[in-house]
């Protein structure tokens, strides 16, 4: 066993390191200064395609339909779970099996925290981990190395910042639940310079001025740890699982850098432009999400009830975000969560994973409207993907779950599109993936396996792969 997983290390290591000759001899592959990856958490083809219907009447509007590659990616975890008996072992994606047995989607599906440490680390590992391989040893992941190499470096999402996705790009942990562990983490023993997110204590999962009896500290990391936050402080009453309580120096001076805290909308819409602080949490009013748990009322519409105007939209935290990466001259790297796509798919509510992809959305164009110019496409690496598909869904006509053949149906824009749900949690399925800029076609390089409907793929921890790849090509 030993022999065989030696040689299968050394295999990969030459892969890597013929891959890295190939690159510099052949002077394909730019290296960017600043890398922007952009997850819509539990999207499919299908959800962008009942987006666009519902926005503008027509497939393919979408900014990133124009980038310049577009692919698919497989999304399965090593295993499904940390128990040790060989079901749990994943089964990989089977492409005949994926077409011809739809209910097969549904068995070895990852979780976002196993898909999160993918993203971030390029290892695929159990569902529940946070940046942790399967001995449960932590793995290194794209906002370390990026401040190791002098950048800056920042993660933000539209549900509370310690949920798993934006915590695989910064913490380690033996699993996703840990919510306290993974916030201290986050806040003490990082060194990225931004984390912006849901989980505010005082308020409640609509937005509303929560009970002081019912505040919920446990998304932040502890009471105690909160009101060191507002503080300021940058040495904390509480310590994280490692035993540090000190806040991190990210400039090498030798000194700890505190946090700067932002909670209401204003503070995120002053962010977007002018003199920043150096480190920024923001925590907007609101417990779990933006705007996914704003009312419990159902409705049949996308944006039919009004949104709270109290906290940010992605788009807003996306500009605040930038703005303060941006003051390191030799460049950063930034995560982009629209997380509540995978709320509202579990949920089986099309109008709410409409209003969270179209939230989404205009955080792409956020980016690329900064991206055109206040840099370059020269400079910027922008991917637009998902961590895996969640809720299936297809057109309407009962009895058929092959999205081939009963697609989305266009009812023209402003009217819901014909579609239906056909599982409540995360599927197998193949899901999009966009790139464009600086060194984007590595992606093209690594699209090596091909699917009988979707074509080429890749898998979701070439992603992060191609990036370290890069970076090493640029040195």
């Amino acid at each position: 066993m030993k022999t065989n997983r030696f040689k299968f290390l050394s295999i990969i290591l030459f892969v890597f390191v013929v891959f890295q000759f190939q690159a510099k001899s052949q002077g394909n592959f730019k290296t960017p200064k600043n890398v922007i990856i952009m997850i819509a958490d539990g999207w499919s083809e299908s959800c962008i395609d009942a987006t666009e219907y519902f926005n503008d009447g027509e497939k393919g509007k979408s900014i990133y339909r124009d980038f310049d590659i577009q692919l698919f990616m497989s999304t399965y975890p090593a295993k499904v779970s940390d128990a040790e008996i060989p079901q749990n072992w994943s089964v990989g994606y089977n492409s005949y099996r994926a077409w011809s047995d739809f209910e097969s989607a549904k068995n070895g599906a990852t979780c976002s925290g196993a898909a999160g440490t993918a993203l971030a680390t390029g290892v695929k590992t159990y569902n529940g981990a946070i940046g942790m391989d399967l001995s449960k040893k932590p793995l290194p992941n794209l906002t370390e190395k990026f401040k190791s190499i002098g950048r800056a470096a920042g993660v933000i999402t539209s549900v509370y910042f310690s949920h798993a996705t934006p915590a695989t790009f910064v913490a380690h942990n033996v699993h996703r639940d840990n919510y306290s562990e993974i916030a201290l983490s986050m806040l003490l023993d990082s060194k990225v310079d931004v984390i912006m997110g849901a989980g505010h204590p005082n308020f409640d999962k609509s937005g509303k001025k929560a009970n002081e009896s019912d505040y919920n500290y446990k998304l932040v990391g502890g009471k105690d740890a909160w009101n060191d936050l507002k503080a300021g402080k940058t040495k904390f009453s509480t310590s994280s699982l490692s035993g540090n309580s000190i806040v991190q120096d990210i400039d090498g001076d030798g000194k700890s850098d505190q946090w700067t805290l932002i909670e209401s909308r204003d503070q995120f819409q002053k962010l977007m432009s002018g003199e920043t602080p150096k480190r920024v949490v923001g925590v907007p009013k609101v417990l779990e999400t933006l705007q996914f748990n704003r009312t419990e009322e159902n409705y049949t519409n996308a944006f039919e009830i009004p949104f709270n105007n109290e906290v940010p939209t992605l788009a807003e935290m996306t500009k605040a975000a930038i703005n303060v990466l941006d003051n390191n001259p030799n460049g950063f790297f930034l995560m982009i969560e629209g997380g509540a796509v995978d709320w509202a798919n579990h949920a089986n509510v099309a109008p709410r994973m409409i209003e969270e992809m179209t939230d989404f959305n205009m955080s792409v164009k956020a980016v690329v409207d900064w991206v055109e110019s206040k840099s370059s496409w020269d400079e910027n690496l922008v991917i637009v993907t998902g961590d895996h598909d969640c809720g299936y869904v297809t057109g309407p006509i009962e009895n058929n779950n092959n999205p081939n053949t009963n697609p989305i149906i266009n009812n023209g824009k402003g009217n819901m599109p014909g579609l239906r749900y056909n599982h409540t949690n995360h599927t197998n399925i193949l899901i999009p993936f966009f790139a464009k800029g600086a060194g984007s076609e590595i992606y093209n390089r690594l699209a090596n396996n091909s699917d009988m409907i979707r074509g080429r793929f890749i898998d979701l921890t070439d992603v992060p792969n191609a990036i370290f790849m890069l970076l090493e090509v640029g040195k």
